[in-house]
């Protein structure tokens, strides 16, 4: 199924670069790994991570998303069927080892990553070098969060990856219901967070259609998902393009792209840099959507976002 393809253009003349596999699947691993942040928007967590005697195999990768969630990684030279099987059978091992998990993501990433991973949709990611038609049907079956993506090398340098399915898991409970968080409030000093959907059911008529727009506008590139998360909607191709919160007293929707604040001219109340401030979000530009005109502006922001993911 991987029909990529990569023409060199010389004198208004093109000619096909061939594209082939890897010569062994370790390069393979270890390339991604160097570069997963980049590649996948993955943090690079551990490789070739033993999960004990009961599932008796080890992880090519584990890794966390930037949207919080865990995930593994495994990698297959040429065809992908073998690779599916193997990734899922490692996600009951962590899904029971949680602890071990948010342990090693505070030894690499620090505390403040550890607590902050969420457990609600666990992600698989395969790489090959191909996938069947047979492969998507299958993922599809199964409903576990999964992608696959295929690569091609094209030699000089040049590694193309292609997201040739991506399965969104089923809803879980932690995803509709009140997160508990430390802080006051009325149930003994724990105070309650809404998640994404309770905002967004929260949220005015009016404020629900100008979304309906902004959704339209960010699917209608195609190949750009849509994944609910506990505190955004993320778009994402095979890293986020943009997250999405509601403000329903503000009327407002809050979204966070991948575009340079320094190539902006921001305009206060409108967009804002937000990379070194942080945010509930998963880009340095905060645009805030008050009304048609305002997703309007937002459109050619929206746009350089997508394209440069």
């Amino acid at each position: 199924m991987n029909d990529l393809k990569l023409f060199r253009v010389s004198d208004g003349r093109a000619v096909e670069v061939p594209g082939t596999a890897v010569a062994l699947e370790r390069h393979l691993q270890v390339l991604i790994e160097r570069n997963m942040e980049v590649m996948l928007g993955i943090r690079f967590l551990a490789s070739e991570y033993g999960t004990g005697p009961r599932h008796r195999g080890r992880i090519d990768s584990l890794g966390l998303d930037e949207n919080g969630n865990p995930v593994i990684i495994e990698y297959k030279r040429a065809n992908g069927k073998a690779v599916i099987t193997q990734a899922l059978s490692y996600l009951a091992w962590l899904r029971d080892h949680r602890h071990e998990f948010e342990s090693l993501v505070k030894e690499r990433l620090g505390a403040e990553a550890a607590g902050s991973v969420d457990w609600s949709d666990p992600r698989v990611v395969c790489v090959a070098g191909d996938f069947t038609p047979h492969d998507v049907n299958a993922v599809e079956e199964i409903e576990r969060r999964i992608d696959l993506v295929s690569y091609r090398d094209f030699g000089d340098g040049l590694l193309a990856l292609q997201v040739v399915a991506s399965v969104a898991g089923p809803v879980s409970s932690a995803r509709g219901s009140y997160e508990l968080v430390d802080g006051p409030g009325a149930g003994g000093g724990r105070a309650a967070v809404k998640s994404v959907r309770q905002w967004y059911e929260e949220s005015p008529q009016s404020l629900k259609d100008l979304y309906a727009d902004l959704d339209a506008l960010l699917v209608s590139y195609g190949d750009v998902r849509k994944e609910f998360q506990q505190h955004y909607i993320a778009y994402r191709r095979i890293r986020n393009v943009a997250t999405v919160r509601f403000q329903p007293r503000r009327h407002t929707l809050v979204v966070t792209l991948k575009v340079d604040p320094a190539t902006v001219e921001l305009r206060e109340g409108f967009t804002r840099d937000v990379g070194s401030i942080g945010c509930l979000g998963t880009g340095p530009l905060e645009v805030r959507i008050r009304s048609r005109e305002d997703l309007a502006r937002a459109g050619d922001l929206v746009r350089r976002s997508v394209e440069g993911c």
